[in-house]
């Protein structure tokens, strides 16, 4: 939830600061951004998981940037064509998206997010108890 959150607030301020849509192709629609969206907050979960299992390195952020972001462009570039944009304006709304700041929200999000996954599952934190939860031996 917490790249989802970052995700939005990110893509939300930007829009608002530089007054640009966040896929600012005219005549694409607004169902094909959103649902991209979503499919890399899956690319994030389905790419974390596996790294989260055991004892995961710090490194292994990278991929999930890395799959997160392409995720999010073939996406749109298939949800595009999806919702009847053409071929030339599918393409044209993923290079925009690409060399926009909106890719580098999603990347560092992403990023922000993944390492906090792995600092949170290296230090094996536990959630906070009160002191009549504790066990005698602690």
């Amino acid at each position: 939830m917490g790249y989802v959150a970052l995700t939005i607030f990110g893509t939300g301020l930007l829009s608002l600061s530089t007054d640009r849509d966040v896929i600012a192709t005219p005549g694409l629609g607004s169902v094909p951004g959103p649902l991209a969206a979503g499919v890399s907050a899956i690319a994030f979960a389905a790419t974390l998981w596996p790294v989260l299992r055991g004892r995961p390195r710090y490194t292994s952020v990278i991929g999930v940037v890395l799959a997160v972001v392409l995720a999010h462009l073939v996406a749109l570039w298939v949800l595009a064509l999806v919702f009847g944009a053409d071929l030339a304006l599918a393409t044209a709304a993923v290079g925009d998206v690409a060399t926009s700041w909106t890719v580098a929200v999603f990347a560092g999000s992403a990023a922000v997010a993944a390492w906090v996954a792995v600092a949170v599952r290296r230090t094996a934190a536990h959630r906070p108890r009160w002191p009549w939860e504790r066990d005698e031996d602690e």
